[in-house]
């Protein structure tokens, strides 16, 4: 099985009533997504904060744009939340899966328990015929487990659909890859062109814009993410390794990264070196894929992807050392300003975030790190109390001997240098990110150093 599905969906295809399953970042995006495109939505937590929050219209979290589809659509009644597994299963006879996989504590393994206790408890209250969509990042193999728990506990005689269509999200821009996604991916059991049917009732007017549908087999959809991410990452890190080498011959990593984008075998997206990557998802999924790899047998095939992984953990270690070089060799009783605390700008979320695992090691190595972050700023709080936090850039590196550039905001690159000297006490700065304008901070008297630059 596999094929690319006509994207021209049948005429009149009625709307659809669905459940999402989790609403935490992919759930909540993805319910408010489908009542955008024009279907009666119910999204279902066991979180009762996090269930009245979303139905004031309310994000947990922050994400561009989602609020105002959350507001626009519980106000017209077309999306409501709710704590029960009863009700969901009695509203919806399509429900996507939006449970989170995190990884294990001690391994690379995803940790699946969440997605199969939510299967456990809905699946005996669907009705005859109702269909389930995972939507979550799950090592290979697990639809397999996923079908045996449905089997086991579903009502005498219902006849159950089981598909997947793993999420491509980027945070920050999960709206716009929920409505207008570059692709779509399904996963059917053989012969099942029920599940293909109501799924494309789902995504009619996706379909129709021309987002191309690739249906293949279980399998082949929940390898899929894995390695999309696993590339992804591989990317980054080759851009970053390149970028050392840069700092040790005097080239410029961003003049190297341009001349490679333009080949249109490699492309420029995902070319930016700098601090490397983090957040919830690439990690944790490049870990996940690997992990399951190793368990079936390839470990010497995705060997590469460890050094994908070290390589994105040295860059942290580097900035580290330049920031030590910049202040005479030691940090110890240094006061140093980060800016940035979220693992990539347009989100409040911190997870994995390079940005913190600089200020964190420059903080245990002796400094005195203060941080400002625009959104980011109470998840760091409660995560790394350690560290010192300002309300605003300009304020967090007053009396600071260096500034570290470590989240590409847009107000950082566009803060005047000049006026920043005035309250500094030493005029230095680390561009980990390589978005702050070289030759305006150092007309304005800056010492300028840039991973992969001179």
């Amino acid at each position: 099985m596999g094929r690319v599905a006509s994207p021209t969906p049948p005429k009149g295809t009625p709307l659809v009533k669905i459940s999402v399953i989790g609403c935490g970042y992919l759930g909540a995006t993805h319910a408010a997504a489908m009542a955008e495109l024009g279907h009666d939505v119910l999204g279902m937590d066991t979180d009762t904060h996090k269930v009245e929050a979303l139905n004031k219209g309310q994000a947990p979290f922050v994400e561009t744009g989602l609020d105002d589809l959350l507001a626009k659509h519980t106000t017209a009644g077309t999306l409501r939340f709710t704590a029960s597994y009863a009700e969901a299963a009695d509203f919806a006879d399509l429900h996507f899966l939006g449970i989170g996989t995190p990884q294990q504590p001690g391994s690379g393994a995803y940790d699946l328990t969440h997605l199969q206790a939510a299967v456990r408890r809905l699946a005996p209250r669907l009705r005859d015929h109702a269909l389930i969509v995972g939507k979550s990042t799950v090592p290979v193999g697990t639809t397999t487990g996923l079908r045996e728990i449905i089997d086991q506990h579903a009502r005498p005689g219902a006849n159950l659909h089981l598909a997947w269509s793993p999420e491509f999200l980027r945070e920050s821009f999960a709206v716009q890859d929920t409505l207008r996604p570059d692709r779509i991916v399904l996963g059917i059991e053989d012969g099942d062109t029920t599940s293909e049917a109501i799924f494309r009732a789902a995504y009619a007017e996706v379909l129709g814009t021309g987002s191309p549908l690739i249906v293949t087999d279980l399998p082949t959809a929940e390898l899929i993410k894995g390695a999309a991410n696993a590339f992804l990452a591989t990317k980054v890190s080759f851009i970053n390794a390149m970028a050392e080498l840069c700092e040790l011959t005097g080239a410029n990593v961003q003049q190297l990264a341009l001349g490679l984008g333009y080949d249109q075998r490699i492309g420029p997206k995902g070319m930016r070196p700098g601090l490397g990557f983090g957040g919830g998802c690439l990690p944790k999924d490049l870990a996940g894929f690997t992990h399951r790899a190793e368990e079936l047998g390839a470990d010497r095939t995705v060997a590469f992807l460890r050094q994908v992984d070290a390589i994105n953990q040295r860059r942290r270690e580097r900035t580290v050392e330049l920031a030590q070089e910049m202040l005479g060799g030691t940090v110890t009783g240094k006061r140093i300003a980060v800016w940035g605390a979220a693992f990539k700008p347009g989100t409040d979320d911190i997870r994995d975030s390079p940005a913190l695992a600089v200020a964190e090691a420059l903080h245990q190595a002796g400094a005195e790190v203060t941080v400002h972050d625009p959104a980011a700023m109470e998840n760091a709080r409660r995560a790394h109390s350690g560290l010192d936090y300002a309300d605003d850039p300009v304020t967090a590196v007053d009396g600071a001997g260096l500034l570290l550039h470590l989240t590409d905001w847009p107000q950082y690159a566009e803060t005047d240098p000049a006026d920043l000297r005035q309250h500094i006490a030493v005029p230095k700065v680390i561009d980990a990110r390589g978005t702050l304008d070289t030759d305006r901070w150092r007309t304005a008297g800056w010492t300028f150093r840039a991973l992969g630059r001179p």
